[in-house]
C-alpha cells in the first residue's frame, strides 16, 4: 500500500480547501422520497435530483416525464433540459406548432390536442422544403398506393416510405384485404397453414438525449472507470471533475454541496479525514426494535437505477435480489435487509451466466427509505468505499486509516460492454465484476432507541479475461454485517480481569502458605514457586471462565431479549480476543486438573486394622519336626475388602458424565437451543428450514453451551445430593460405615505433614465373626445400647483433617521404606523369603505403629483433637503448625473425598466444560465435541483408575489383584 508523503498531504489538503466544498458536522444526506409518478402535471422528474421540479411558464410534463415541453400553441425559443425551457406563444395566423416544436406555422387543416397540425390517414405532414426551409404553411400530401410507387406514410406520418413486402406479395397494394390476414404489421396469404399467435413483430425508436442523460452518461463512463481520479491522465472522471468546479456557480441540489445541479451525485468530495466525518457524525432520524408494538426490523433500501446512456430507469427497493448476483429464494435473499441478522451469501457462478444476464451494466444509486415522526417519506444517501478506487494510483480505500478513504455513490454490478473491441456485439475480451459486497450497519454508541450510522457499502470488483466462458466461474460473495463501539465492553472486562486476577493472585498466595505449612517446609524454593504457578492458572482459569460465562451470556440476553436495539453483536474479527480467553481458560484449567490427578495418584496411603487375634492354635515349626503354640493369625480378607471399595469409589462422581454429555446435545440439536447462538434478533428455538438461517457467534455459541452444561451439571449436583445420597446410595458415607464394619481405619496423607483420618474402630471390638453375631452387634447398635463410633468417647465424628508433626511423618516414612522397598506386593512372589518376611513384618511394624499412634501411646508424637477455626474452614488453611503434637481436626464433611473425583466436581465439571466448548469453537460440530468430551472423560477415568489402583497396592501391600 502506498503512502502519501508530507509534502503530498499539504498540497492536497491546501487544493481541497481552495477548490472543493466542506462538508460541516451538520451536514445531512437525507431528503424526501419521490418517484417519476408522484410528480404533478405541471412538474417532472428530475433525475439528476431524484425530486419534482415545477415546469416554467407555458409548460408541462412530457410524455416520459422526465422533462418540460411547451404547452399547445407555444413555440420553444430555447431548451437545455429540465425547467431551463423559454416558450413563446404562437401568432393568430400560425397557431400550429411544427413537429420538432421550433416553430410556429398556419396548417391546412385542424390541429391536434398538442397543438401540431393534422393530416388525414395515408397523409404526410410536409413543413420544410428539399432545402430545409420552414414553409409558410404546412401542406399535407397524400402517398402514391398504385403499383408504381406502393408507398404509405411510415409511423410518425413525416414521409412516405415502401409497403411492408409481405401486403405487396400477398395484394399487390398497401392494404391487406380479405381474406388475407392481417397480424404484427404483416400480410399473410389465408392458406390455412399460417398460425398467427407464433408471429411478432419488432418496434424501433430514436433516442434523443438532453444535457441532463448526457451528464448522467458522463458520470457513468467514470463509475466504469472505478471513480479514479488521476491529475495526469485525462479520462471520463478527470473530465466529470473539471465539469464539476466549472460549474461551482449552480445551485447545489438537496443542499449537499457535493450535489451540483444537473450533474450526479457521484463522490463526497475528496478532503483527508471526510469519510469519519460523514459515517460517524449525524445519526440516520429512525430507529429499529426487535420487539414491541414499534417493531421495526426491516431496512428499506432503494435504488435509483441508470442505464449506460444516462437514461433514468426506475425506482426499485433493493429486495428480490437486486445487488445479490448469487441466486436463491426470495425469501433468503430478502433476509439480508432484516435489522440484527448478519447476512454471508457466496457462491461459484459460471462467467456465461453473468454474459448472458447482463449484457449492459446498470447503474443504482443507493438510498435507504425511512419514515419521520410526521410519517413523511424521506430517503439518505448511501456511501460507497468501492476497494478499486484509485487516487493518483493510490488504492486508498484499501487502507485500514478510514481518514484517507475517499466515498463514492454510484455503483454497478458487472460492466460487459467496457470489454468489447471494435464491434459492441461481439464477445468481450474482458468482464468487470463486482465479487465482494459488503453492507456495514454501525449502531450509534450509548443509544436506547436503535439509531444507526449511515450504513456503508464496501464492494470490490475483480477483472476476469474471457476465455471460455462455459468452462470459466467466478466466486461471489455478499454480506451484512452489524457494528458497535467495543471500546466500553473492552474496558469493563478489563477491570474485571484486573480485580478478579487481583483475587486470583491473593487465593494463590493463600493456597501457596498453606500447602508450604502442610509440607512442613518454610523455605522459599523453586518448587514453591512452581506450586504457586500452578495453583494460580487453576485460579485464573476460573477467573477467565467466569467472565466469558458472564460477558456470553451478557451478549446472549441483552441481544435477544431486548426491544429497541442498544447492543449489536461484536464481529467475528472482534470476537477474537473472547475466543482468546476461552483458549487461556482451557489451557489453565487443564494444567490444574492435572496437577489434582497426579496429586490423587501419588498420596500415601495405609489401613490400619485393629482386630485382635483370638487365643492360640499349635502350628508346625519348618525343620524342627515339632509343634508349638502360635495366636491365631488375624484374617486379611477385610483388608482386602475395605481396599476394594476404597478402589471402586475414586473415580466415583456426583453427576453421570454420560448422561451429562448426551442431555446437552439434546438440548442443543433436538430442542434446538443451538438456533440461540445464530446472529439474528430471533429468539425461537426452532427455524423454519426455508428460510434464511445466519451464521452463528462464537460468544453466543459459547454462551448457550456454557449455561446448558453448568445447568444440568447443577441439576445433577442438587440431585444426587438431595435426592440419591439421601434415598439411594451414599457411596461416601458407606465407605465410612464399611470401614467401622470392618474394624478398619484409613490413614491418609495428600502432602507431607497433612492428610486425613477415617476412624474406623468398632465399637464392639471385633468384626471377624459370623452373620449371627454380625447382626446382634447391628442390632445393639441401633438401640444405643454400646458406646458410639467417634474417635473421642460419645462422640460421632469419624472423620478428621489431621496435620502431623514433622517427628511423625520421619517415624511413618522410616517404616514405609521398609514396606515399599520393593516396590509393591507385585514382586514378592518372585522375592526371595527373607524380603517377603522383611515386608511383612514392615506391613505389622506400620499398623502397630499407627494403632499405637492412635491411641496416644507414644507421647513423643501425640496428638490433640479441636475443631478447625471458621476462617481456617473458610481459607482452606491451618493457622497452628503442628510442633510437638499432631493435631486431628473434627471434620464433618467428609473432606477426604478431595483425593478422589468426588471431592473435586468443581473442577472436572469447569474442565468438560471447557473441553466440550474449545472443540466446538474449533469445529462448530456440537456433535463432535460432545464425542470427543465422553473421549477424554473415559481416557483420564481409566488412566485415574489404573494408576491409582497401582499406589493403592503398593502403599498398603494389598495385591493389585484383589482390586476388581
Amino acid at each position: 500500500m502506498a503512502v502519501w508523503s508530507a509534502s503530498s498531504f499539504a498540497a492536497v489538503t491546501v487544493f481541497f480547501q481552495l477548490v472543493l466544498p466542506r462538508v460541516s458536522q451538520a451536514q445531512t444526506f437525507s431528503f424526501p422520497f419521490r418517484k417519476p409518478e408522484t410528480c404533478g402535471h405541471n412538474q417532472y422528474f428530475d433525475i439528476s435530483a431524484l425530486s419534482c421540479v415545477p415546469c416554467g411558464a407555458n409548460q408541462r410534463q412530457d410524455a416520459q416525464g422526465t422533462s418540460c415541453v411547451c404547452l399547445p400553441g407555444f413555440q420553444t425559443i430555447s431548451n437545455n433540459g429540465g425547467a431551463d425551457i423559454i416558450c413563446k406563444k404562437c401568432p393568430e395566423d400560425r397557431k400550429g406548432v411544427t413537429k420538432d416544436g421550433w416553430n410556429c406555422i398556419s396548417c391546412p387543416g385542424s390541429l391536434t390536442a398538442e397543438g401540431k397540425c393534422h393530416c388525414p390517414t395515408g397523409h404526410i405532414l410536409v413543413e420544410r422544403d428539399v432545402a430545409g426551409t420552414l414553409l409558410s404553411q404546412a401542406t399535407c400530401k397524400l402517398c402514391d398506393e398504385n403499383e408504381d410507387s406502393f408507398t404509405v406514410a411510415n409511423a410518425l406520418g413525416n414521409r412516405c416510405v415502401r409497403c411492408e413486402p409481405t401486403f405487396i406479395n400477398t395484394s399487390r397494394s398497401c392494404a391487406c384485404l380479405k381474406p388475407n390476414i392481417l397480424t404484427g404489421g404483416l400480410c399473410f396469404s389465408n392458406t390455412g397453414n399460417f398460425l398467427p399467435h407464433m408471429i411478432s413483430a419488432a418496434r424501433y425508436g430514436e433516442l434523443v438525449y438532453a444535457n441532463l442523460t448526457s451528464c448522467q452518461a458522463l458520470g457513468n463512463m467514470c463509475v466504469m472507470n472505478m471513480n479514479s481520479y488521476d491529475s495526469v491522465t485525462f479520462d471520463a472522471c478527470r473530465l466529470f471533475q473539471l465539469v464539476f468546479e466549472h460549474t461551482a456557480g449552480l445551485r447545489t441540489v438537496h443542499s449537499v454541496s457535493f450535489w451540483r445541479q444537473n450533474l450526479p451525485w457521484l463522490f463526497y468530495g475528496d478532503q483527508l479525514g471526510l469519510a469519519p466525518q460523514i459515517l460517524s457524525t449525524t445519526p440516520l432520524p429512525t430507529n429499529f426494535s426487535f420487539k414491541g408494538q414499534n417493531q421495526n426490523t426491516k431496512m428499506k433500501f432503494v435504488a435509483a437505477s441508470y442505464d449506460v446512456r444516462g437514461n433514468f430507469l426506475k425506482w426499485q427497493t433493493l429486495e428480490g435480489g437486486v445487488l445479490q448476483l448469487c441466486p436463491d429464494t426470495e425469501t433468503r435473499l430478502n433476509a439480508a435487509y432484516s435489522f440484527g441478522t448478519t447476512y454471508l451469501q457466496s457462491c461459484v457462478i459460471p462467467l456465461s451466466k453473468l454474459l448472458t444476464d447482463f449484457p449492459t451494466p446498470v447503474f443504482y444509486d443507493l438510498y435507504l427509505e425511512y419514515t419521520d415522526e410526521h410519517q413523511q417519506q424521506y430517503i439518505w444517501a448511501v456511501p460507497v468505499l468501492n476497494l478499486n478506487l484509485q487516487h493518483n494510483k493510490m488504492f486508498v480505500n484499501q487502507d485500514s486509516d478510514s481518514g484517507k478513504w475517499l466515498l463514492t455513490r454510484r455503483i454497478f454490478l458487472v460492466d460487459a460492454l467496457s470489454g468489447r473491441e471494435n464491434d459492441l456485439g461481439s464477445r468481450p475480451r474482458l468482464i468487470r465484476i463486482a465479487t465482494q459486497i459488503s453492507l456495514s450497519i454501525r449502531l450509534v454508541p450509548n443509544t436506547k432507541n436503535g439509531n444507526i450510522y449511515p450504513p456503508l457499502i464496501t464492494i470490490g470488483y475483480s477483472d476476469i479475461d474471457v476465455k471460455d466462458p462455459n468452462s470459466q466461474f467466478v466466486k461471489i460473495s455478499f454480506s451484512v454485517k452489524y457494528e458497535m463501539n467495543q471500546g466500553e465492553a473492552h474496558t469493563q472486562t478489563d477491570i474485571a480481569l484486573g480485580v478478579l486476577g487481583g483475587l486470583a493472585v491473593l487465593s494463590s498466595l493463600l493456597k501457596t502458605a498453606g500447602w508450604k505449612r502442610r509440607i512442613g517446609s518454610p523455605m522459599i524454593d523453586l518448587q514453591t514457586v512452581m506450586k504457586f504457578l500452578v495453583y494460580y492458572a487453576g485460579d485464573l482459569a476460573n477467573v477467565f471462565v467466569v467472565i466469558t460465562v458472564g460477558t456470553g451470556l451478557y451478549w446472549l440476553i441483552f441481544f435477544k431479549a431486548q426491544k429497541s436495539v442498544s447492543v449489536l453483536l461484536p464481529m467475528p474479527a472482534q470476537e477474537e480476543r473472547f475466543v482468546t480467553y476461552v483458549g487461556c481458560a482451557f489451557a489453565l484449567k487443564a494444567l490444574q486438573f492435572l496437577h489434582k490427578l497426579i496429586s490423587q495418584i501419588t498420596i500415601d496411603i495405609f489401613f490400619i486394622d485393629w482386630e485382635r487375634p483370638k487365643g492360640k492354635v499349635l502350628k508346625a515349626v519348618e525343620g524342627e519336626g515339632g509343634v508349638r503354640s502360635a495366636t491365631v493369625p488375624v484374617s486379611i480378607w477385610r483388608t482386602y475388602f475395605v481396599a476394594n471399595e476404597w478402589n471402586e469409589i475414586q473415580t466415583v462422581r456426583k453427576i453421570n458424565p454420560l448422561f451429562q454429555v448426551l442431555t446437552v446435545l439434546f438440548l442443543l440439536e433436538v430442542v434446538g437451543f443451538k438456533n440461540l447462538a445464530l446472529m439474528d434478533s430471533s429468539s425461537s428455538l426452532s427455524r423454519n428450514p426455508s428460510s434464511y438461517i445466519a451464521p452463528y457467534s462464537h460468544i453466543l455459541r459459547y454462551a448457550v453451551s456454557a449455561a446448558l452444561w453448568l445447568v444440568v451439571g447443577l441439576i445433577q449436583i442438587m440431585f444426587f445430593a438431595v435426592f440419591y445420597e439421601r434415598f439411594i446410595e451414599d457411596k461416601i458415607r458407606q465407605f465410612v460405615d464399611l470401614c467401622c464394619m470392618s474394624n478398619i481405619s484409613v490413614f491418609l496423607l495428600s502432602h507431607k505433614c497433612f492428610g486425613y483420618y477415617i476412624h474406623g474402630r468398632s465399637v464392639h471390638g471385633h468384626a471377624d465373626t459370623n452373620m449371627e453375631e454380625m447382626n446382634m452387634n447391628l442390632k445393639r447398635e441401633a438401640e444405643n445400647l454400646c458406646s458410639q463410633r467417634g474417635l473421642v468417647p460419645n462422640t460421632e465424628c469419624q472423620t478428621f483433617q489431621i496435620a502431623i508433626s514433622s517427628q511423625m511423618r520421619q517415624h511413618y516414612d522410616r517404616i514405609h521404606e521398609t514396606l515399599t522397598r520393593k516396590n509393591g506386593p507385585a514382586r514378592l512372589l518372585s522375592s526371595s523369603a527373607s524380603t517377603f518376611e522383611q515386608n511383612v513384618k514392615a506391613y505389622h511394624t506400620m499398623n502397630k505403629f499407627l494403632g499405637s499412634f492412635i491411641d496416644h501411646v507414644h507421647k513423643e508424637v501425640d496428638y490433640l483433637i479441636k475443631d478447625k477455626l471458621l476462617l481456617e474452614r473458610i481459607l482452606g488453611m491451618e493457622f497452628i503448625e503442628p510442633m510437638e503434637k499432631s493435631i486431628f481436626y473434627n471434620d464433618e464433611g467428609y473432606s477426604f473425598s478431595s483425593v478422589l473425583y468426588y471431592g473435586n466436581e468443581a473442577t472436572l465439571l469447569i474442565y468438560e466444560l471447557l473441553f466440550f466448548c474449545v472443540v466446538d469453537l474449533a469445529c462448530q460440530n456440537f456433535i463432535l465435541a460432545a464425542f470427543l468430551t465422553y473421549l477424554q472423560q473415559e481416557i483420564f477415568r481409566f488412566i485415574r483408575n489404573i494408576i491409582g489402583q497401582k499406589n493403592l497396592a503398593s502403599k498398603t501391600l494389598v495385591d493389585q489383584r484383589f482390586l476388581i
